[in-house]
């Protein structure tokens, strides 16, 4: 693999390339290369999920004079496993991730946003051990920071449950209600089916590794068929 690509997406040429290579390693990769120099990407993320917070923490402590409650939302809203892995989509970064070849055919689901979220932490934890602060400051300003406008437009850090009830009570005078329409798997993997309701009415439904999840789920889905998202 040619880094220096890599490098160039980031807008960092590393001293030390194989903070950067390790940043790309999943767990799953090493299970199938048990000989590959280099270890996962999970104490990376573990730093570089630290030094997201604080950066984002600060420039919204800087920038706005809100509540705390408001900020903090704010900042779960760019920093959660969705953003993140939208960080991952628009650089690209699926033909760079070292994966098992499992992982790697499954490209749509929960697992990859996670795998995609955990790689964004670990490259900023990678910026931030070759550089210091201002690499990895740099690249949480361009590309996570610069989300902030649109989320506070259309108010995206409002979870889906409460903005979905909010417009159903504005638009029908009805409170939403949620029922599980399906459950399967073992007790310590669980996913459940949830369809959200109006009335009688089946919106939506949503799937999740718990019922508060797939409500999530179900919920986001029901303000995209209604046209609500914001």
């Amino acid at each position: 693999m040619n880094f220096q690509d890599v490098e160039h997406v980031l807008g960092h040429a590393f001293s030390n390339p194989d903070l950067l290579r390790q940043a790309l390693v999943h767990r799953s990769y090493l299970n199938e290369n048990p000989d590959f120099a280099l270890g996962h990407n999970e104490r990376l993320e573990y730093l570089g999920d630290a030094v997201l917070e604080l950066v984002v923490s600060n420039y919204l402590y800087h920038h706005y004079p809100n509540p705390e409650g408001d900020l903090t939302n704010w900042r779960a809203s760019l920093v959660n496993a969705k953003s993140l892995s939208d960080v991952a989509k628009d650089l690209d970064l699926d033909p760079w991730l070292m994966l098992s070849r499992g992982e790697a055919k499954d490209k749509d689901s929960k697992a990859r946003q996670n795998i995609h979220a955990n790689a964004i932490e670990a490259i900023i934890g990678a910026l931030y051990l070759d550089g210091g602060l201002t690499p990895a400051e740099h690249f949480i300003t361009e590309h996570i920071l610069s989300k902030l406008p649109n989320i506070l437009a259309n108010q995206l850090y409002i979870d889906p449950k409460s903005r979905f009830q909010e417009m159903s009570q504005e638009v029908f005078g009805i409170t939403p209600n949620y029922k599980v329409l399906k459950e399967w798997g073992p007790d310590h993997d669980k996913h459940f089916l949830v369809g959200v309701y109006l009335g009688p009415e089946e919106v939506a439904n949503g799937e999740g590794a718990s019922k508060q999840e797939a409500q999530v789920a179900a919920a986001f889905h029901g303000l995209e068929v209604k046209g609500w998202q914001t």
